[in-house]
């Protein structure tokens, strides 16, 4: 309930009212709402606006474990869909939560570079794993604009959805780890052509 009233308060004042946030390939969207979506992670605008442009489906969100340790802050993340993870020390939990969250017809959201740069940097393989395992494609998306959250009400903001990667039709010869790291290369690729595509597009206008 409380994910939904925030995500429709911002999507109410940023993209209806400023008209600050343009979604492009939202026809992408798998029809079932059991799937991953990826996107570049520079800001935390990124975090509210992808949920914005996925309603009225709701994403559930990895994050690191210690943003959980304060209990009033990690019970609003709960509240907002959020589950925690530990990077540093991945244990089994790091891949059932989300698999089984997947089989429940849920959304999870993954940002494959780990942390917040704006720097082009390898990304990390949970995406891939988590969609494989749960036989399940990967939504990749691509976002600029405004990292400041004083940014979104006054500057625009895009967000761009690519074609599904399809975890469940890989090449046959390929071991459990290489399939993992064939779909996180086509995911870095489409994820770098989203946001090229994405930057030309906002230069145009």
């Amino acid at each position: 309930m409380l994910y939904h009233i925030i995500g429709k308060i911002i999507e109410l004042i940023v993209a209806k009212g400023l008209k600050n946030l343009e979604v492009i390939g939202r026809e992408h969207q798998p029809q079932s709402n059991r799937y991953v979506v990826t996107c570049n992670h520079e800001s935390y605008n990124e975090i509210l606006l992808l949920g914005v442009s996925l309603l009225p489906n709701q994403i559930h969100y990895m994050a690191k474990q210690e943003l959980f340790k304060n209990k009033w802050f990690g019970g609003l993340l709960t509240r907002l869909n959020a589950f925690p993870v530990n990077r540093e020390n991945p244990g089994p939990s790091t891949l059932k939560t989300p698999v089984k969250l997947l089989k429940d017809n849920k959304i999870v959201g993954i940002f494959p570079q780990g942390h917040r740069t704006t720097e082009e940097t390898p990304l990390k393989r949970g995406a891939a794993t988590i969609a494989i395992l749960a036989k399940q494609p990967i939504l990749p998306a691509a976002y600029v604009g405004p990292t400041k959250l004083i940014g979104l009400f006054t500057g625009k903001a895009y967000i761009k959805f690519g074609e599904p990667i399809d975890t469940t039709d890989l090449p046959k010869d390929l071991n459990r780890q290489e399939k993992v790291d064939y779909v996180t290369q086509q995911l870095s690729l489409r994820t770098k052509q989203l946001q090229d595509e994405l930057n030309a597009y906002v230069r145009s206008k």
